[in-house]
């Protein structure tokens, strides 16, 4: 096959590792173009093999498919090749921020997780017999150490709930 041959939706999906079904769906959705052959297949340049990995990096990035779509009619609805360059910028000007800004979330359950981690490594060393709702306020391991927050979080309880006045209650009189 030459370099520049139409690809059958086939060998786009295998380019690209896209399914089928995925393909067919971008179509249906107008960010894919395909021409039909008189055997009515589905042909695909080669500059849609470029555009399914935009897709993809785009989905990546947190985009939905319809927000894609609205991505596309805005760049191709500009009136000049810099007027749609100016408005692609601002959505990723906004999706970087949005995406620094799930960084440092993520970074923060990081840290949070570490620090339960490294907290709970010290339980190991725990030779006292309590009820299982007394670690959450453990003060024989982690007399010195602030309780954190997945841990505290747990809200084990020390023991079931009685029920008064009721003859078929665990521990009723």
């Amino acid at each position: 096959m030459a370099a520049d041959a139409p690809l059958k939706i086939g060998d786009l999906a295998r380019k690209t590792g896209k399914s089928l079904r995925a393909l067919r769906l971008y179509e249906e959705l107008g960010l894919l173009k395909a021409a039909r052959s008189t055997g009515g297949f589905r042909l695909y340049g080669v500059d849609q093999v470029a555009r399914v990995y935009w897709i993809a990096k785009l989905q990546d990035m947190g985009f939905t498919l319809p927000q894609i779509q609205g991505l596309i009619q805005t760049v191709e609805s500009a009136a000049s090749g810099p007027g749609a360059m100016l408005n692609l910028r601002e959505m990723f000007r906004g999706r970087l921020a949005a995406t620094r800004a799930q960084v440092e979330r993520l970074l923060q359950l990081e840290r949070d997780l570490a620090e339960s981690l490294a907290y709970l490594e010290g339980c190991r060393g725990c030779t006292e017999e309590h009820v299982v709702g007394d670690c959450a306020v453990c003060e024989s391991v982690h007399a010195e150490d602030p309780t954190p927050s997945l841990v505290a979080g747990v809200h084990l309880s020390p023991a079931p709930i009685r029920l008064r006045g009721r003859s078929d209650a665990p521990g009723a009189t």
